[in-house]
C-alpha cells in the first residue's frame, strides 16, 4: 500500500512499513491536521531511532515526553499523547506480540474489530468506524461486516482519512467536514 495521508513521502513511508505507524497516526487524529497527526510517527522514529511498540512502551516517560514535545511536536497536546501513545503501545506489545496489523488481519469480523479498536486508547465508536473502513479501503483487510459497523464511512465519497488517497482527496474530505460542520452550526443557529 502507498499512503499519502501525511502528504510527506517519508512520513507515508513509515505509515506504509508500519501497521503500528498507522494505528498509531489514527491514534493522534484528533483536535490536530490530519496530515499532521498522521506525520507523528515518522517524527517519534527520526527521534527515538525505532517506531517498535516494545520499545516505545519501554522508554522512560518522561524522556519520551520530551521527546515528543520537541518542536515540531508530534500533536498539539503532546505530553498526554506521549503517554497515550506508550499506552497503545504496550497494549499492542502485551496483547498483540508487538504485531498491530493482528487487529484488524485477525478480526473474525467487523463487530469484532470494533471492539478490538474501542478497547484502545483513543479510539471512541468513530474513530473506530473510520479506522474499519480505512484498513478496508486501503490496505484491503474486510471482515465480514465491516460496511455496517463503518457506517457512513464506509460509503463512497470523501468523508474521512478513509478516502484520502492524494493531496486532492485530502482537499475534498476537509470540503466534506467543512460543510458538515456549517450545516450543523446552521441547524442550531450559531
Amino acid at each position: 500500500m502507498a499512503f499519502e495521508i501525511a502528504q510527506d513521502p517519508a512520513a507515508d513511508q513509515v505509515l506504509d512499513d508500519s501497521p503500528f505507524a498507522l494505528l498509531a497516526g489514527m491514534m493522534l487524529d484528533q483536535q490536530y491536521p490530519m496530515e499532521h497527526a498522521f506525520r507523528g510517527p515518522a517524527k517519534v522514529l527520526s527521534r527515538f531511532g525505532t517506531f517498535e511498540p516494545a520499545a516505545i512502551a519501554a522508554a522512560d516517560p518522561e524522556d519520551f515526553k520530551d521527546l515528543c514535545s520537541t518542536p515540531p511536536a508530534i500533536h498539539r497536546f503532546p505530553g498526554s499523547m506521549a503517554a497515550r501513545l506508550q499506552e497503545l503501545a504496550r497494549i499492542i506489545t502485551d496483547e498483540y506480540d508487538g504485531d498491530a496489523s493482528r487487529i484488524w488481519t485477525e478480526a473474525s469480523s467487523g463487530a469484532d474489530l470494533m471492539k478490538r479498536l474501542q478497547a484502545l486508547p483513543g479510539f471512541g465508536k468513530q474513530k473506530a468506524q473510520i479506522f474499519t473502513a480505512l484498513v478496508a479501503k486501503q490496505v484491503g483487510v474486510r471482515p465480514d461486516g465491516w460496511e455496517k459497523v463503518a457506517g457512513d464511512y464506509a460509503l463512497e465519497g470523501y468523508r474521512s482519512v478513509a478516502d484520502v488517497v492524494d493531496g486532492a482527496s485530502l482537499q475534498k474530505v476537509r470540503e466534506y467536514k467543512q460543510a458538515k460542520k456549517a450545516a450543523a452550526r446552521a441547524a442550531t443557529g450559531d
